[in-house]
């Protein structure tokens, strides 16, 4: 991208006109705005959840930890009641919050997420001793290896290759003998699948895209990519599913049959994108809303998850239509018909579209554009469809929260053509426009960075990484 920042040029002037935007609105949330040195950058991603039983089982890199929903119910929440997170992913705020005595309910769009949650709910509250002798015998027969049933292995355009032929032909050998099992133990082996698919292949997940190792035959820039030491199939096969019978031991070691603890919350899932399904929930049904939707970051699910939504089924087709019913977070998304989806939003787009600094961010790259001066042309177009859809997320959170409810989400800034985006502060104005009160933005100690490309263009600028409180009055 060329810089074109020099005094008096039409972006250093725009840039300008979003720091004084921002500056006043850090000013007018400035009561509300606090370091928690109890956030970590691991409390609040994946990190802490890879030794902790169950949550270990796939490694869903944009899950929080329990520990933080934990954190985030004792301190801001009063009573158990009711939660939901209607950017489910991988379940994290659900079972954390069930766990602890709350019913809880997710909308996730991405078959993975919803997957993993069914599985989940189907080990703990449903697996019975005879699941896990039939875990048991697979970990010491390894039935795949003499199998002479063989499932179909589906790829995608983007997924070809993934796999050495050897390691192709175990899995297609695994499928074909764990349909021989009955439910719901076929059902654990094929999760068991999903879990391992990443670790075997060539490839490994890298925010906007998958990373190929050099033994893929597939080149990626300039420089190869060694992923390192790259298991067989079944060494990495028998160890996960030794992990999940591990962590089928319960209450001292005593499997407990099917069904939740008495102590335990309901889950549910609704499948689908939060922007069809929350519309259709009833005023006032939750007290806590806790999620992380989807960052502004240029992230793509549908392609960082490719393999696993290829077992699963999804085809070309399907991955274009993910893609476009996504929160727009990927440069890829075309404008959503919002009002379209639910004719009383037009508050939430007129609140997004009377906001001065996002106005300020999109007039600054809609003159980069112009000026042909920005990486990807789809840019100011994602960044315009991802606050929209946020404001229309966010009067659909205020109105089925009940009246004290509180609003806890985890999200991060963001940095375009070297334009700080104060997702936090823009979010919170949102909020409150839209009838919420804004009680904590609450700050890691630490800040991350931005790309390695604007480092070297603009410099290193730390941006928050924060968790909003926003509650119902």
């Amino acid at each position: 991208m060329e810089r074109d920042t020099e005094p008096g040029s039409p972006a250093e002037a725009g840039l300008e006109s979003i720091s004084q935007s921002d500056e006043a609105l850090r000013e007018r949330f400035s009561h509300a705005i606090a370091v928690d040195p109890f956030l970590t950058r691991a409390l609040v991603s994946y990190q802490n959840s890879k030794s902790v039983p169950a949550y270990r089982w796939f490694k869903y890199k944009e899950a929080f930890s329990p520990t933080l929903v934990e954190y985030l119910l004792r301190e801001y929440a009063t009573l158990n009641g009711r939660l939901l997170d209607p950017f489910a992913g991988s379940g994290a705020a659900l079972f954390a919050a069930a766990s602890a005595g709350w019913d809880a309910d997710g909308v996730e769009l991405l078959p993975i997420g919803q997957e993993i949650i069914r599985a989940r709910l189907r080990i703990e509250r449903e697996a019975s001793r005879a699941d896990k002798r039939a875990l048991l015998r697979w970990i010491n027969d390894k039935p795949w290896t003499g199998s002479s049933h063989r499932g179909v292995l589906p790829s995608l355009r983007i997924t070809q290759g993934a796999y050495s032929p050897q390691t192709a032909d175990s899995i297609e050998r695994y499928l074909g003998a764990a349909s021989t099992e009955p439910n719901p133990t076929q059902q654990i082996l094929r999760f068991a699948l999903l879990c391992v698919l990443e670790v075997v292949s060539f490839t490994r997940k890298d925010g906007q895209y998958l990373r190929w190792d050099y033994r893929s035959g597939r080149r990626q820039g300039d420089r190869p990519f060694d992923k390192g030491q790259i298991p067989d199939f079944d060494t990495a096969m028998i160890a996960k599913l030794g992990e999940i019978v591990d962590d089928m031991q319960r209450d001292g070691g005593e499997f407990l049959p099917t069904g939740k603890r008495p102590s335990e919350g309901a889950v549910r899932l609704f499948s689908g994108s939060c922007l069809e399904i929350l519309p259709q929930l009833p005023d006032d049904s939750y007290d806590v809303i806790l999620t992380s939707p989807p960052y502004c970051n240029r992230y793509d699910y549908t392609r960082t998850y490719a393999l696993e939504l290829a077992l699963l089924g999804v085809d070309e087709a399907g991955i274009t239509r993910l893609r476009q019913q996504m929160l727009s977070c990927t440069v890829e998304n075309r404008a959503k018909d919002l009002l379209a989806i639910n004719p009383k939003w037009n508050a939430a787009i007129d609140t997004a579209n009377a906001q001065r600094l996002l106005g300020d961010i999109l007039d600054y790259l809609e003159a980069l554009k112009a000026a042909g001066k920005l990486n990807n042309s789809g840019v100011p177009r994602m960044v315009r469809g991802y606050f929209h859809e946020m404001a229309c997320v966010i009067q659909e959170c205020r109105r089925v929260l009940r009246p004290g409810g509180v609003v806890l989400m985890v999200n991060d800034n963001v940095r375009y053509a070297g334009a700080g985006v104060s997702v936090d502060l823009i979010l919170s104005d949102f909020a409150q426009s839209l009838g919420l009160a804004i009680e904590k933005i609450l700050v890691l100690p630490c800040g991350k960075g931005n790309s390695s490309q604007q480092m070297g263009e603009y410099g290193r600028t730390p941006l928050r990484k924060c968790v909003y409180v926003w509650r119902k009055p």
